[in-house]
């Protein structure tokens, strides 16, 4: 299964200003929308690919992060 990294901003920040600051990573599934964790995600959010997981400097979600693990090889 195909995942990736979406943004969720910190309170104040849309995905359309260009300063936006980003609170947390969440993992989605397929290009998706909803992270792993159920949070709904705006689809003019930054993406990056999954392979930033587990860098440092990347605050990724507890919770996708979890799960991401059990579907990932």
């Amino acid at each position: 299964m195909e995942h990736e990294l979406r943004a969720e901003y910190a309170d104040g920040f849309s995905p359309e200003d260009a300063d936006a600051v980003v609170k947390t990573w969440h993992v989605v599934r397929e290009a998706g929308t909803t992270g792993m964790c159920g949070r709904e995600l705006s689809p003019a959010a930054a993406t990056r690919s999954a392979d930033d997981w587990g860098k440092g400097g990347v605050p990724i979600c507890h919770s996708c992060g979890a799960l991401y693990l059990r579907e990932s090889p």
